[in-house]
């Protein structure tokens, strides 16, 4: 009435978003992806942190080489992004269960920011709950094992230890050098085939055998395996395309080094033979049974898992090379009746993380380690060099294909874990999982 015009209001403040919050989400997911842990698991991870911390409409990106983290404060604020590069991958089995601790604690409000990152900063500095030498060790003590459950004695065991050991210690050195992993694991496949050929060219065709498969089994990529295919199976195409080719290069490598050594060999009438490779057996004897077991222990060691972790991991690996024996004595192919035994360990490491409320990859991939198809791919190379190159390819395809079973039979038992799932975070996310869309194929 007066002739003023009315001032428009004023734009309500938006939300505020904490920097030391959104450091936090990225520094445990970076922690947690560089640990060995799936892609969807650390994507849950971090959206709970997010919500826990109160970081408004927070949106999470997870690939295998970056982390992205953005919170809208709404109101016409300018987002708030973060990120971070993962350099460097390190299996550390232990730190896993303490974020998962960590992100549980911080989930239900029990932890607050500043003691979120006091925590953290421990588990950064933290050690494995093992000496270094021993985590060493435990490579020598894998091929030593496998060998055993090869069929090899105390002599083929102890040599299949010195030779892979000798392998890791020259793959460290050219690691100290800046030379690329693919021609580490190349160099390390090669001193164990080495190995094996020097057995057979003094006359013990069967124990070379059983000596180059214990030490291809210790090289063999069955942690990124497993993630692999648990990746692509919940929706993760990017990370799980990255983490199949950095299996398929891990293979190839084991495979050159294997193929030259024993190429070379042949070449020097070195009396190689497919005829003398040890085959699966097909009764369970106890001498087996606690090889199988000391394999999935030793692969525990190698990542570094916790240590009430290490007797789980003993019944996993009698378990299944339990149930691979009886299937194939009931005349199931070997891809079959691997994918059926890892469908049973998958479900019961699932069941027993979820009772322990832990991370299921430390239950998980050391059972699996039995079963990895070291002999396959030795038998694949020695049919290569030896004027049988179908027979060959074919071994390889088998080997592979013996892999993949693996690694989608435990994740299988993951998805029918988490079908009856009610609680957790794995429960309350699973409508919006990518992998539950139904897309109908488009």
């Amino acid at each position: 009435m007066e002739g003023h015009t009315p001032e428009p209001p004023e734009d309500e403040p938006g939300e505020t978003v904490d920097p030391r919050a959104i450091d936090l989400v990225l520094r445990v997911g970076e922690l947690l992806l560089a640990s060995g842990e799936t892609t969807e698991r650390v994507n849950e991870a971090m959206l709970g942190l997010a919500v826990a911390y109160e970081l408004p409409r927070c949106e999470v990106q997870v690939t295998l080489t970056s982390l992205l983290v953005s919170a809208h404060p709404g109101k016409g604020a300018a987002p708030v992004t973060g990120s971070r590069a993962i350099r460097r991958r390190t299996p550390a089995y232990w730190r896993l269960t303490a974020l998962h601790n960590l992100v549980q604690e911080a989930s239900i409000g029990m932890v607050e920011l500043d003691e979120a990152h006091r925590r953290l900063s421990e588990m950064k500095r933290g050690r494995p709950p093992y000496p270094a030498w021993l985590i060493v060790v435990s490579l020598g003590l894998i091929a030593a094992s496998a060998s055993v459950l090869s069929g090899g004695g105390p002599l083929v065991a102890v040599t299949a230890f010195v030779a892979t050991l000798l392998g890791d210690r020259a793959a460290a050195a050219l690691a100290k050098r800046g030379v690329a992993e693919f021609f580490q694991l190349t160099v390390a496949a090669g001193i164990g085939a080495t190995g094996a050929a020097l057995v057979v060219a003094m006359g013990n065709p069967a124990q070379a055998a059983t000596i180059v498969t214990g030490a291809i089994l210790a090289l063999l990529p069955g942690r990124p395996l497993v993630a692999s295919i648990q990746d692509g199976i919940t929706g993760d195409l990017v990370s799980a395309g990255a983490r199949m080719l950095e299996v398929f290069f891990m293979i190839a490598a084991i495979v050159a080094g294997l193929g030259a050594i024993v190429y070379i060999a042949v070449k020097l009438t070195v009396p190689i033979d497919v005829g003398h490779l040890p085959s699966a057996p097909v009764t369970l004897k106890p001498v087996q049974l606690l090889a199988a077991a000391a394999v999935s222990v030793t692969f525990a060691v190698s990542l570094a898992a916790p240590r009430d972790v290490l007797t789980a991991s003993a019944l996993g690996g009698g378990l299944i090379w339990i149930l691979y024996v009886l299937l194939q004595g009931w005349n199931f192919p070997p891809v079959l009746a691997s994918a059926v035994a890892a469908t049973v360990v998958g479900v019961l490491s699932n069941w027993l993380a979820r009772r322990h409320q832990a991370p299921v990859m430390p239950y998980v991939v050391p059972a699996i380690g039995p079963l990895l198809p070291g002999t396959m791919l030795y038998r694949g190379m020695v049919e290569l060099n030896t004027g049988d190159p179908q027979g060959g390819v074919l071994s390889l395809i088998g080997a592979l294909s013996v892999a993949l079973a693996l690694g989608a039979g435990v994740n299988l038992g993951g998805e029918l874990v988490r079908a009856f799932q009610r609680v957790g975070l794995s429960a309350s996310g699973r409508w919006a999982r990518p992998a539950a869309r139904r897309t109908r194929g488009f």
